[in-house]
């Protein structure tokens, strides 16, 4: 990560990180500096590399436009770039943008509170240590270059603006020409906002305790919010006619990214030159015309591509390419996972991949009919947007995403987006589509239930349609199930729970592909911890028999009872869940494809209280 204007490394960030925790528009939290990763604007694009991923990428065209030309991953030092230079030099650093932000800090020392542009703070640098890059107050009159800390107190809006707090309007109580200096004490140990007051030095106004920046009232006593975007380095052009909240810097609603994923599904030509070009598809997408590739042979790079002559290269690389342009239909992202899973092509096994077929253990036959173990696969993530204050809206089928109100992530149309890929395994298990479907026929009163719920949730957020894109009660069950396994086979596969990651794959007959009833539940850790094979092994029959019983053996109780099993959706959409809570069935945020919504347990098993037939009686 680097500073846009001065070239200065400040700290490390995974490319996972980048779509999931900080990226475009977040505040990293450094050893003693807070950064804004900046907008794609300021992104060098020639540093970073190409993620083939063309379904991906008709998905991304749809939602911000045909003007987007590929995803890119983090960017990093090109090969003319590495060598011997100072720490300093432009050419040794290569990274993600950022800029400091909050731009007011305090002293340790004195209590100074003073923006950046003020002239008594300067940024000293320690070459080689980029975690001792810090801000200290010049001139203090009471230590010797005391480190200046960010202020801890922004102010943000629903429509993704965040801001400095308005320390000079807060503590003068409006308008005023004085302009300090300021000063931030902390009155107490507890570090509450009660305990925490800004006084003016410049004037006589009277202290102000922070606490008066929370709660109901806070919002006469706050300014209207700027429409400031950090990221951008920008103010939105209409304004913003939200009122501003009161945020602790790395709070966690402070920002909510917007991301869609997709398996990697290898094509199933017979041409395996075109699949030798999806592959190697980062080092031709800037091929444009077929004298370039006579230029890239030259250099070695086209070392996979020995066997085949350059006008059959060229005339694959015109076929893949004219794959990844804009359609008139918006694209499937699950369908051809699930067409791929069932058909289990052999033209379709590759590196990123594998699939190999399971036995079902004899006791659940009449529930599942098929397991499936993959050995290999691959994710590929993008990064659209982001919210602050709340998550982006439920988004419960693809087209949804049209109606999403979420922060861009650069000025103009962007003609790249970040993207990550990580390489994991995976278990997979279809469920008998005959007794799933005789199942939701007899679940019409807790199909009302959550679909009543699942209205009122989407009408509080003031969506357009509340009562589309509702699951169904089949998504229920199967999520349900899905999120009780990874428990399980997180406590016996050796992954933590955040590395297991669920799939689900739940339509209706007359919904395009078909009836869809299965759950892949997956690794998705950027690190070699995503293929140790220790998923895949609890696919063998013993095992998977004993997982499935101990899943519902514990899904019956929970410590929580009789609280959790009486949980209902609630009416007014404050809730979208049933029997569950953290106790038996919620998994972590990045594990669950919902949010922890559209849980059940009593769907799976009898659970105290429970009036209605559950799946596996």
């Amino acid at each position: 990560m680097n500073p846009p204007n001065r070239k200065l490394k400040v700290g490390e960030l995974r490319p996972s990180q980048l779509l999931y925790t900080y990226g475009v528009g977040a505040v990293v939290d450094l050893p003693h500096i807070s950064a804004m990763i900046m907008g794609l604007d300021d992104w060098h694009a020639e540093q970073c590399g190409v993620v083939a991923e063309d379904r991906l990428l008709a998905d991304v065209r749809r939602i911000l436009g045909s003007q987007v030309e590929r995803l890119v991953s983090p960017p990093v030092p090109l090969e003319e770039n590495v060598g011997f230079f100072t720490p300093s030099d432009v050419r040794s650093v290569a990274g993600v943008p950022v800029a400091p932000f909050p731009r007011w800090l305090r002293c340790s020392a004195c209590n100074l509170l003073a923006p950046l542009s003020s002239g008594l703070l300067q940024l000293q640098d320690v070459p080689g240590r980029p975690d001792l890059a810090r801000y200290f107050h010049r001139n203090c009159n009471r230590a010797a270059k005391p480190t200046a800390l960010p202020a801890r107190f922004l102010v943000a809006c629903p429509q993704g603006h965040l801001d400095d707090f308005p320390w000079l309007w807060f503590v003068h109580r409006g308008p005023d020409p004085c302009h300090g200096p300021l000063e931030l004490r902390e009155l107490g140990v507890s570090g509450e906002a009660l305990d925490v007051e800004v006084r003016c030095r410049g004037c006589d106004k009277p202290p102000r305790r922070m606490s008066d920046a929370f709660g109901e009232q806070a919002e006469r006593r706050l300014p209207r919010c700027r429409g400031r975007r950090p990221q951008l380095r920008d103010f939105e052009d209409d304004g913003c006619k939200q009122t501003a909240r009161t945020i602790l810097l790395g709070a966690s609603n402070s920002w909510f990214s917007f991301t869609r994923s997709i398996l990697h599904i290898p094509t199933a030509s017979e041409d395996a030159l075109l699949r030798l070009v999806e592959r190697h598809w980062s080092v031709l997408v800037d091929v444009t015309d077929r004298a370039v590739l006579a230029f890239l042979r030259k250099r070695g790079e086209l070392s996979a591509f020995h066997d085949a002559s350059d006008e059959a290269l060229w005339a694959a690389i015109d076929r893949f390419r004219s794959r990844q342009a804009p359609g008139d239909r918006p694209p499937d992202l699950k369908g051809p996972e699930w067409i791929a899973l069932e058909r289990m092509d052999a033209r379709q096994q590759t590196a990123d991949f594998k699939l190999r077929e399971g036995e079902v253990p004899a006791r659940w036959r009449p529930w599942i009919d098929r397991v499936l173990l993959v050995d290999r696969m691959r994710e590929v993530t993008a990064l659209l947007g982001f919210s602050r204050l709340r998550p982006p809206q439920d988004l419960a089928s693809e087209d949804d995403t049209t109606l999403a109100q979420y922060a861009p992530l650069a000025r103009r149309a962007p003609t790249f987006v970040p993207a990550a890929e990580i390489r994991g395994e995976g278990l997979f298990l279809r469920f008998s589509e005959a007794r799933v479907r005789a199942w939701c026929d007899t679940m019409n009163d807790l199909d009302e239930e959550f679909h009543s719920a699942h209205t009122a949730w989407r009408k509080r957020r003031r969506h357009p349609f509340p009562r589309s894109s509702y699951p169904g009660a089949r998504y229920i069950l199967l999520h349900s199930f899905a999120h009780a396994l990874m428990r399980e086979l997180s406590l016996e596969c050796g992954y933590a729970a955040a590395s297991l990651r669920e799939r689900i794959y739940a339509r209706e007959p007359d919904e395009p592909f078909g009836a869809m009833a299965g759950i892949l539940i997956y690794t998705a850790a950027p690190d070699a911890e995503g293929t140790l094979g220790g998923l895949v092994r609890r696919g063998h029959p013993d095992e998977l028999d004993a997982h499935i019983e101990r899943v519902l053996h514990d899904a019956r109780t929970c410590s929580s009872d009789p609280l959790c099993a009486d949980h209902r959706p609630e009416p007014d959409g404050t809730s979208l869940h049933g029997a569950a809570c953290h106790a038996c069935l919620f998994a972590p945020e990045t594990s669950c494809e919902r949010g922890n919504r559209y849980l059940d347990r009593s769907t799976l098993v009898r659970t105290i209280g429970s009036c209605s037939v559950p799946f596996f009686e």
